[in-house]
């Protein structure tokens, strides 16, 4: 039976069966040389010896390694427009990571309901105007379809510490709160407590409940890369003059034209070209 692993403590994993059903199972010893399991991953299991046994893990489309968590559909940035300040610089670099990761990238703004500075409402148009889904929501008034959008898949929530990512997800579903501090708890009775790994249920769909992305770590993407990992980039790519374009100061840049042009907003190709430095004088470095 193929099952899907959503809770992992120590070595006893919990898997969510296709009629909904979650039962505890064990590893099989040929499946521990395979990589560690991770939430999110499918798995094939059989019911013998009156347990379940996970005789298999199946390929994964994709890996994060803080959360661990496999087979991810989504990463939500969410960012607040006021304390702390809205931050497209840090939006655009977890949307890089998040696309690199061959995961779609949405984005939350919160705490409309302080008051939007004029400059911060004009970036936030500039997000909803471009390909990224933008979802605005403010206390006690939720975007309806932030749970449309997590139905059915499994996501990630990441972005500023203190933006809201545990109140969005409160007011989804409110058992959350009481299944994280009953975590919490648990986690902190000793120094030595064991691995915990786990996906929520929220709005029909699993959410992990830890933040993702916590190190921006650029060291695995190229400067050839980059690029594609710009979501707003993507139908300029391949239309450049020259095929190893960087999209910096090269003739016939289909990319800076579009910036030109205002099809690409400006700020979005400053801060491509700061983590585009970044990795150009890494690589400088290893020379």
């Amino acid at each position: 039976m193929i099952a899907r692993i959503v809770k992992i403590v120590s070595r006893e994993y919990t898997l969510l069966m296709d009629n909904g059903e979650r039962h505890k199972a064990i590893l099989m010893g040929k499946v521990r040389r395979q990589d560690a399991p991770a939430a999110g991953d499918l798995v094939e299991a059989e019911f013998t010896d009156n347990r379940w046994v996970i005789q298999k893990i199946l390929p994964r489309r994709n890996k994060l390694i803080r959360p661990y968590v496999a087979n991810v559909d989504q990463a939500i940035i969410v960012m607040s427009v006021v304390d702390p300040d809205f931050s497209p610089a840090l939006i655009d670099r977890l949307s890089i990571l998040i696309e690199a990761a061959g995961i779609t990238p949405l984005l939350a703004v919160t705490k409309c309901d302080l008051g939007i500075p004029e400059e911060t409402e004009e970036r936030i148009r500039e997000y909803e105007k471009g390909p990224m889904q933008v979802i605005r929501t403010a206390k006690g008034s939720l975007d309806p379809s932030l749970a449309s959008v997590l139905e059915g898949k499994i996501s990630v929530l990441t972005g500023q510490s203190g933006a809201g990512k545990s109140t969005l997800l409160n007011e989804l579903e409110p058992s959350f709160h009481l299944a994280t501090q009953e975590i919490s708890k648990a986690l902190g009775r000793g120094k030595h407590t064991t691995r915990h790994n786990e996906l929520h249920p929220v709005a029909g769909g699993l959410v992990a409940d830890t933040p993702g992305f916590s190190s921006l770590d650029f060291s695995h993407i190229t400067a050839q890369q980059l690029g594609q990992d710009v979501i707003d980039f993507e139908p300029y790519i391949g239309k450049c003059r020259f095929n190893d374009c960087v999209h910096q100061n090269e003739p016939g840049c289909a990319v800076k034209q579009a910036v030109e042009e205002g099809k690409i907003p400006l700020i979005r190709w400053q801060n491509y070209l700061q983590v585009l430095e970044m990795i150009q004088t890494r690589r400088e470095k290893y020379v």
